[in-house]
């Protein structure tokens, strides 16, 4: 996957359509991401030893191909794609041109 851990994304589809957030977790396997604030759920709990009951916000993963990422530097939704420099592999924005 192009996007990592850290990056900031647009969210293209979905009811947090044109919010932006950073990637909390990527789990590669199932193609989903966890975006801080987005895709927040309400869920029911029931008291359980010292935690009372009441109604709390979970974060559910989403699909990958629901975002975008943004490119830190021209701030612009944007593809990415790689180059090598130094024996390293770099993501590349395809927009500026810029290292992401």
């Amino acid at each position: 996957m192009k996007i990592l851990k850290g990056d900031e994304v647009l969210v293209l589809r979905g009811k947090d359509k044109g919010k932006k957030g950073k990637i909390d977790k990527v789990l590669s396997k199932k193609n989903k991401i966890l975006i801080t604030g987005i895709n927040l759920f309400k869920k029911n709990v029931k008291r359980s030893g010292n935690k009372p009951a009441g109604i709390t916000d979970i974060m559910k993963p989403m699909q990958v191909s629901k975002v975008v990422l943004v490119c830190s530097k021209c701030n612009l939704p944007t593809k990415a794609s790689y180059k090598l420099s130094n024996d390293k592999k770099v993501r590349i924005c395809k927009k500026c041109k810029q290292e992401i």
